[in-house]
């Protein structure tokens, strides 16, 4: 029995697939079990649980930004190994972005209603990524990445210390995002000039400002 090879109309097709599941659906999420599954929830004061609520909201739409960006990427990566490695890492990514709609809606809040603007905006650099070649894709995510890192790390800090259910979700993508941004630089990623760092910084603070309002 042979396997049919997907044309670029079928990768396309599949795109707008999880393009329309990551914003409006059930993303495809992994065999993983939620981290927050089991622990007990902390009795948080309003203020508390709505500022915990708004970080969570951005971690998700952060995630969204993730699926927009790997989804590009995996549409003009041209290596097959590099696709099937931004695949995976997308689809234990769908993970995050579960939890994280979880933990939010226990917290008695919403997702972010900039989601679609952010995941186009994240496809298109994607994608124009993959096309400057796979080793400056692969850059891109490691970098991404390592600043993701630092946001979770900010979040912990901020997150109430009996919030167990909070902080096993982002113990848990911080420990992903480390080993995603390892394995693209492992699979040939290029380190980026620090200008194209600082602008990636910038554009992550705009969207952590307007999506913990919006």
């Amino acid at each position: 029995m042979t396997t049919r090879r997907l044309s670029h109309a079928d990768h396309l097709v599949i795109n707008l697939d999880q393009a329309l599941r990551t914003l409006f659906g059930q993303p495809k999420v992994t065999e993983r079990d939620n981290p927050a599954a089991g622990l007990q929830d902390a009795d948080l004061d309003d203020a508390t649980r709505e500022h915990t609520a708004r970080l969570m909201r951005i971690n998700h739409t952060g995630e969204v930004c993730a699926q927009g960006l790997y989804q590009g990427q995996a549409l003009t990566a041209r290596d097959p190994a590099v696709r099937d490695s931004m695949e995976r890492s997308a689809a234990e990514e769908n993970d995050h972005l579960d939890w994280c709609e979880q933990r939010i809606h226990e917290l008695g809040d919403r997702t972010s209603l900039l989601n679609p603007l952010f995941y186009v905006g994240s496809f298109a650099i994607g994608a124009t990524a993959g096309l400057a070649g796979d080793k400056w894709s692969l850059g891109f995510v490691g970098e991404t990445k390592r600043q993701v890192e630092g946001h979770l790390d900010e979040h912990l800090a901020q997150v109430a210390p009996e919030d167990a259910r909070t902080r096993a979700i982002l113990e848990q993508m911080k420990s992903d995002e480390i080993a995603h941004g390892e394995k693209a630089m492992a699979h040939g990623g290029m380190e980026l000039p620090g200008p194209l760092k600082g602008i990636m910084r910038m554009t992550s603070k705009l969207m952590t400002k307007t999506v913990y309002r919006i």
